[in-house]
């Protein structure tokens, strides 16, 4: 039987909730997924159209589901079931709440070999990390790795039994700020190093020679990993959230604090990796191993590279907590409001969920690199699950149970409560009912397709 009389926590005030989201927002995708994506793609061409994107769609999406959350005080399961009972309905907010709890193990194993090089440079052995081969060796070592992702698990699961106002928003409060200055420190190092120059511009000014329809296809991708579109996460943030709050103002603040971060994260890693490897193309297509393989190289080559890498994991770490407490809060409110439990008891069902999903990515490299699933390890596989397929058709659901279901104008009496302004109210309309949805198929089918070796990217 479910529990209707739980009264439900919220956040103190607008910072709590900006705070909070953007915490959501800013973790290892602002900073280990997107310098290596822009480093890839083509650079300032890959961060204009980032921008653009993200004061599009990723605006649209996040007053979407801030104001699903808010009109209905639920999780996603109950905020789309409120809408009506049909089959549609119900699977949308499924998808939405499921998201988080396939995307928390793995991101986990990654912030568990986060504060393994945090322990590695604390403790003095910054340049056994940027030794050769150090990375591969250390992820293909089952043991060490588990203990690493129980660890941070740990961490994670700590601050969600505490509850929201205890939990989630003291620590962003704390976290936050830490991060903005920490990620301004190591940018204004890294960019006032020999050769760093080249890097900056490359990152920073567009050039259309580097343009492709990847880019595009790249940067939507990022931009819900970046947003936290897609992942039940707002609309559980906005049921969180007081009706005096303005979900546009707030909205705002998010958009600008993801994306100064994400820059910010650009501007300390692709111009030091410019200045060490002498603007070498390849250094730059490193990929997701760029934070884990060529930047520890990038400090041990440089003074005070043991400080800056202790800063910059400090950095690193932080961010992803404060993105899988987000993650981890979204399943367990479903659980609780789907089934009536106690937080506590909620809590205690994803962790054993995180621990089984978490294990399989942390050995799929180790004792399980045998085992693939259409050719990628576990970890990769719940990458490619969540964020290619599972987000963008989330992503249709939101789009339609907003223009079909709801109605834009009821969305428009939530954002406008209290004599509220929407300013960009004939951009919310245009893109929910007609580009959002046509953007989110676009991803679906060329991720899927170039996964199954119809497309090469």
């Amino acid at each position: 039987m479910k529990n209707h009389n739980h009264k439900r926590s919220t956040f103190s005030g607008k910072l709590g909730f900006v705070l909070s989201a953007a915490g959501a927002s800013v973790g290892l995708g602002n900073i280990w997924r997107f310098p290596y994506l822009a480093a890839k793609y083509g650079g300032g061409i890959f961060l204009l159209i980032y921008i653009l994107l993200a004061l599009t769609f990723g605006y649209t999406m996040i007053m979407a589901e801030t104001s699903i959350g808010r009109m209905t005080k639920k999780s996603p399961v109950g905020a789309y079931a409120s809408f009506g009972r049909s089959k549609w309905l119900s699977f949308g907010g499924w998808i939405n709440a499921v998201i988080p709890l396939l995307i928390v193990p793995y991101y986990s194993v990654i912030g568990g070999w986060v504060i393994k090089y945090l322990v590695g440079y604390l403790t003095g052995n910054g340049s056994a990390l940027a030794a050769d081969g150090y990375f591969s060796t250390f992820i293909s070592d089952g043991f060490s790795t588990e203990i690493c992702f129980l660890i941070f698990a740990g961490i994670t699961l700590g601050i969600i039994y505490a509850g929201v106002r205890n939990g989630i928003e003291r620590v962003s409060k704390f976290m936050m700020p830490i991060l903005v200055v920490l990620s301004v420190m190591i940018a204004v190092y890294s960019m006032t190093r020999p050769g760093a120059v080249r890097g900056i511009q490359y990152f920073l000014v567009p050039n259309l020679k580097n343009f492709s329809w990847m880019t595009v296809v790249t940067a939507m991708g990022q931009m819900f990993y970046s947003l936290s579109i897609a992942m039940g996460i707002l609309i559980t943030f906005g049921s969180y959230m007081k009706k005096d709050i303005s979900i546009e103002g707030s909205t705002e603040h998010v958009e600008i604090f993801d994306t100064a971060i994400a820059i910010m994260a650009g501007l300390m890693i692709i111009p030091a990796v410019f200045a060490f490897s002498g603007g070498d193309p390849d250094t730059l297509q490193a990929g997701p191993a760029l934070m884990f393989i060529t930047i520890p190289k990038v400090f041990a080559n440089m003074g005070m590279g043991t400080f800056v890498g202790v800063l910059f994991f400090i950095l690193v770490l932080f961010a992803a907590l404060t993105s899988s407490i987000a993650l981890t809060e979204s399943s367990v409110s479903t659980i609780e409001d789907e089934l009536g439990w106690s937080r506590k008891k909620s809590t205690l069902l994803v962790a054993v969920v995180m621990v089984i999903l978490g294990t399989l990515s942390c050995l799929g490299y180790g004792p399980l690199a045998s085992v693939t699933i259409i050719g990628m390890q576990f970890l990769d596989f719940f990458d490619f699950m969540t964020n290619s397929v599972m987000m963008p058709i989330a992503a249709i659901a939101t789009c339609l149970l907003v223009s079909r279901v709801i109605g834009v104008e009821k969305i428009e009496e939530e954002v406008t409560q209290g004599g509220k302004p929407f300013k960009r109210k004939r951009v919310f309309n245009m893109m929910i009912r007609r580009l959002c949805p046509i953007f989110a198929a676009i991803i679906l089918i060329s991720s899927v397709a170039n996964a199954f070796g119809w497309i090469s990217m």
